[in-house]
């Protein structure tokens, strides 16, 4: 899969030679909701790629690694690909970033599912996706826009590419940066879950032992006077 390669490579090129003050300045305002640091990279699964790992990779890549032609993700047995991205905190999607070339092996169509888990590629192709994202052929980064009121309690995204720009002639699809723009927030509910259970347990083991029954009258006053 070397050919897999070879495309970006000038592209890349052209892009980082000549750019360096331009990429530098722009640091700061592209980062604005950049969400990175809450997605889960050691989790992300993608189904059919050329080389393992190679998903993750692409997703792990920084803003300023955007134009990288290296690493880069490709399709292996057929153009489809399914990557499952799970996040750490609880995430309010804007827009998905992603890299691909001007080339036919540009994925075309990318439909996203909110909240998986069990998904394959006979399950995505007739489950009716969150959104269905029609995405251009081109070199440079696209930031694809979603409809904020379906991905507001987002916890992981599936990435269905479906197909790519060749009309079926092309069984390899590329993509060399994948990236999320959103706001996030701790899930900071389950300690405060745990502390609850663990306060009512000593409660409940006291009432089912049964040992003295004017401590145990105590013990459940308490209990009241603390509701």
């Amino acid at each position: 899969m070397s050919h897999c390669h070879e495309e970006h490579g000038h592209h890349g090129h052209d892009h980082s030679e000549g750019a360096a003050h331009d990429h530098t300045d722009d640091i700061t305002p592209a980062l604005q909701n950049h969400i990175y640091k809450q997605v889960d990279f050691s989790a992300i699964n993608t189904l059919n790629e050329s080389e393992s790992g190679a998903g993750a990779n692409v997703v792990q890549k920084m803003w300023t690694e955007r134009l990288e032609p290296e690493p880069e993700l490709c399709s292996d047995a057929d153009e489809q690909l399914l990557m499952h991205v799970p996040f750490t905190a609880q995430v309010r999607l804007h827009s998905i970033l992603i890299r691909t070339s001007a080339t036919d092996s540009a994925p075309q169509t990318l439909k996203v599912y909110l909240n998986r888990d069990d998904l394959d590629f006979s399950t995505a192709s007739s489950l009716q996706p969150t959104q269905t994202l029609e995405l251009a052929q081109t070199n440079d980064v696209q930031e694809v826009p979603v409809k904020r009121a379906l991905f507001n309690t987002v916890r992981s995204l599936d990435l269905f590419f479906e197909d790519n720009w060749s009309q079926g002639e092309e069984d390899v699809t590329r993509v060399s940066y994948i990236g999320f723009k959103g706001e996030w927030m701790k899930l900071s509910r389950e300690p405060v879950n745990f502390l609850y259970e663990a306060a009512a347990n000593p409660s409940d083991h006291k009432m089912v032992s049964g040992v003295g029954t004017m401590l145990g009258s105590n013990i459940g006053a308490g209990g009241r006077d603390g509701q």
